[in-house]
């Protein structure tokens, strides 16, 4: 009889301990989902479109919360949505919503005003370019964008896919802003308007 009641309490003790890891895990789930829904998400940098800024196969994470609290702002690093590829991608805020957005002679003009890309990497654009003797930014434009249209571009203009190709993006196709890189450890720090 003994025996028989210390076989159920181990029952009773196995059964609570599964429930316990049970919601153990799902408390778990819960919290990474809210994370990455409202907090922070992981990114890995996926082809040179932001080279040197950052580079292919980069990991870290990108700030959600920024985005509730502040839209995005001209040369911020962001972390967008593109819908036809079901893909995020990492660009640069270039024109803001109700700008003229247009590149002539390598130079940005933002409604008619030229406008200073003070973030490129000097050494990375002179070796691009052969020390300014070919053009580092095709001319485009003029785009106009709507009340809610953010145009975006790599920092690595001759490779990037960007708004210059398949059009502006919305404030809801904006996920994320920054990026804090994590691996490779040498390349650790946060991306935000500037360079590491």
């Amino acid at each position: 009889m003994e025996e028989k009641l210390k076989k159920e309490t181990k029952k009773e003790s196995l059964k609570i301990e599964i429930l316990d890891f049970v919601r153990m895990i799902l408390i778990c789930f819960v919290f990474v989902f809210l994370c990455v829904k409202f907090v922070f998400r992981p990114v890995t940098v996926d082809g040179s479109s932001m080279y040197p800024t950052l580079v292919d196969k980069e990991f870290g994470f990108s700030n959600v919360f920024s985005t509730f609290v502040s839209d995005p702002e001209r040369f911020e690093v962001v972390v967008a949505y593109y819908e036809p590829t079901d893909k995020l991608w990492v660009k640069r805020v270039i024109g803001l919503p109700g700008e003229k957005v247009e590149y002539k002679d390598d130079k940005l003009y933002i409604n008619d005003e030229y406008v200073e890309e003070t973030f490129f990497d000097e050494e990375y654009v002179n070796s691009v370019t052969n020390n300014g003797e070919s053009i580092f930014t095709g001319d485009f434009g003029p785009y106009y964008l709507g009340e809610d249209e953010y145009f975006l571009m790599g920092d690595n203009r001759q490779v990037s896919k960007d708004s210059r190709v398949v059009g502006p993006f919305t404030k809801e196709d904006i996920v994320s802003k920054y990026v804090l890189v994590l691996y490779p450890f040498d390349k650790i720090g946060i991306i935000s308007d500037g360079t590491k």
